[in-house]
């Protein structure tokens, strides 16, 4: 294998493939990049549960293939000089040649390498900023604990022009729809994505249109030159629909940056897992945490309310989530009493919101 490309080119193409490698691999041969030379080149990553697959434009002079250690070409190439590199197998080893600096790097058996797992047929495409801004809005209500991997997981409902992602850890659920162009108009689907390897491809494929398809046991994201297939969890999820649609006879609507602010100026005095306290009255909420050792803090800000006053608390940082999630200038907080869960959506006007947050409150105020 001989190839000439650009160094800009390859250290782009090693530093997105190389996203995909395990940091413990099961096997030695899932620490290497696979590098194909054909008419341009390829690069692969593969752990058994992602894949990653990127090709980029070379001058091939001899076709070939090479598996080198993944981590160590990224780190190269990301302090080679602007000038064109050269990587040539000889032996055992792939010389990599920029200039005057020379690496050479050992290679490992190719025809041990896995197979990647065929990027499913394309059901259709969005845009990559709504794809990552969407996941951005999901995934913090995802849980951490692999005991319940359906609760590590986005669920992402397709329904012809409809797309759905959601995620509950059990407190709390998060939930985003958008529009999208599918490939047919009567297209419906589901699956759940574990969401650690969802948000690192909706971060790196969010500069262009991102088509999404789903097959079996693995779902496939493709955007330009790039495809990332991800192994699918167990289907089985909640009623989440149900649970967001209930009557809320309490309504506050709040000036979203601004009570960000304030939650977290307030929260400095409170200790760990306790409740930031909130009371809404006509035209004003008033904020408080702590009480403790460590002191107290309040704050009152302007807010626009509906129904009763009310005094309600929750977690800090999952208000904190759900309000993070809302894109408009004004966030709407649903509420029904100080011991049952709120909503949080944004205000649209007279559309349906996009984004749907609902939280746990703490019984103690």
């Amino acid at each position: 294998m001989k190839f000439r490309v650009n160094r800009d080119v390859l250290a782009d193409a090693v530093a997105w493939s190389a996203r995909a490698l395990p940091s413990r691999p099961a096997v030695p041969v899932l620490s290497g990049l696979l590098l194909e030379a054909g008419d341009d080149i390829v690069l692969s990553a593969f752990d058994y549960d992602v894949s990653a697959r990127v090709s980029a434009e070379a001058d091939v002079a001899e076709p070939g293939r090479a598996l080198v250690p993944g981590r160590v070409l990224a780190e190269i190439t990301r302090s080679l000089p602007a000038q064109p590199v050269e990587i040539v197998t000889s032996g055992a080893e792939a010389v990599l040649t920029c200039g005057s600096i020379e690496f050479g790097l050992p290679t490992m058996p190719v025809e041990d390498f896995p197979a990647l797992p065929a990027t499913p047929a394309r059901l259709g495409a969005i845009g990559g900023g709504v794809f990552a801004t969407a996941v951005g809005q999901v995934a913090p209500a995802t849980s951490r604990d692999e005991a319940l991997p359906m609760l590590t997981g986005v669920r992402i409902d397709i329904a012809g022009e409809t797309v759905t992602m959601a995620a509950t850890d059990r407190y709390r659920i998060a939930a985003r729809e958008f529009d999208w162009r599918p490939e047919r108009p009567d297209a419906t689907a589901a699956a759940v994505v574990p969401a650690r390897a969802l948000v690192e491809v909706a971060k790196s494929l969010r500069g262009g249109e991102v088509s999404i398809g789903l097959g079996d046991g693995v779902a496939g994201f493709e955007s330009v030159d790039r495809s990332t297939t991800v192994r699918l969890l167990d289907e089985q999820f909640i009623d989440y629909r149900s649970r967001l649609t209930e009557d809320w006879p309490i309504r506050a609507d709040v000036r979203v940056a601004p009570f960000i602010e304030a939650i977290r100026r307030v929260g400095l005095v409170a200790e760990r897992n306790t409740a930031i306290r909130l009371s809404f009255d006509h035209g004003q909420v008033f904020i408080q945490a702590g009480g403790g050792e460590i002191g107290r803090g309040a704050e009152s800000m302007d807010v626009e309310l509906s129904g009763d006053a009310i005094q309600i608390a929750f977690q800090a940082h999952f208000l904190l989530d759900g309000l993070s999630g809302v894109e408009t200038e004004f966030a709407r907080i649903h509420m029904q009493s100080s011991s049952r869960p709120a909503l949080i959506t944004e205000v649209p006007g007279d559309a349906d919101p996009a984004f749907r947050y609902l939280t746990m409150s703490l019984r103690a105020v």
